[in-house]
């Protein structure tokens, strides 16, 4: 019972800094749905992967996460640092796939009244 409230403070402190747009780009990372993911580009996003690191327009950074997604069926995404500092929000955790786990650093910043998707790194 005490772990069950320890998790409910833990998930309620983390959401009263979280964006709803940060919320949702977890969400959909944690699904694997790279086209939810991809709704929260910005016109460029830099996605780093175990085998490239490029600049990519939102449909190409669309593409390359799908096929890594395809590739690596995602089981669970865990937490374990976030921040939100001036208009800009970012992420760590480990994205727990079919194939092993890899360090994942969502980085997101405030552009007028919207947030966009920055920086994507997943390193085994």
């Amino acid at each position: 019972m005490k772990k069950l409230f320890l998790y409910i403070a833990i998930f309620i402190s983390i959401c009263s800094f979280v964006s709803p747009s940060f919320t949702e780009v977890l969400r959909a990372i944690r699904s694997g749905n790279s086209a939810d993911v991809s709704k929260y580009f910005d016109n460029t996003v830099e996605i780093t992967l175990a085998e490239k690191s490029n600049s990519y327009s939102k449909s190409q950074g669309e593409l390359v996460l799908h096929d890594f997604f395809a590739n690596n069926l995602v089981k669970d995404f865990e937490i374990i640092h976030q921040s939100d500092k001036g208009g800009s929000q970012y992420c760590i955790g480990n994205l727990i796939t079919n194939n092993g786990t890899f360090r994942t650093t969502i980085f997101m910043k405030q552009k007028g009244d919207r947030e966009f998707l920055q920086e994507l790194r997943f390193e085994k």
